[in-house]
């Protein structure tokens, strides 16, 4: 039974991720990409790690959404984050599961130190595919209906 907690739950889940999206696709519209050959002073830096940190946030959000949404349409949780992605993508909020584990790669790239061609990599794919399941993701999840 679907309650009206549980929708305010998962209404509110949904809004931070749509908020979180929104700072990436921001970041995303202001940026170049990234050049490996090139020492950024720390003003320019600014903007790439801005993008880091709200992508880092909108994939945990988003995991934190697809739980609530995952309770409030089936009553349970799956056992393990693949089986929760693989229902995501059955029910098309996501494009693809695996794309959600390289999202997932991505973030914990990210707290890591690494050569500048491996950093380029990383910000071409926040740039590239991952940023583009993002917005595909929110333009989804912004026309779900919850109702009791």
């Amino acid at each position: 039974m679907i309650t009206h907690e549980q929708i305010a739950i998962t209404e509110n889940a949904r809004t931070k991720w749509l908020a979180a999206i929104e700072l990436v696709e921001a970041s995303l519209r202001k940026l170049a990409p990234y050049d490996a050959n090139r020492v950024y002073l720390a003003d320019e830096a600014e903007p790439y790690d801005a993008l880091s940190d709200r992508f880092v946030r909108a994939v945990e959000v988003g995991l934190k959404f697809f739980r609530s949404y995952e309770r409030l349409l089936f009553a349970e949780e799956s056992d393990t984050l693949r089986d929760r992605l693989n229902r995501m993508e059955k029910i098309h909020v996501v494009s693809s599961a695996e794309i959600w584990f390289q999202l997932r790669d991505v973030r914990n790239r990210i707290v890591h130190d690494y050569l500048p061609s491996d950093i380029k990599q990383i910000y071409d794919d926040m740039q590239g595919p991952l940023g583009s399941e993002l917005s595909a993701c929110a333009t989804t999840v912004r026309q779900l209906v919850f109702q009791a």
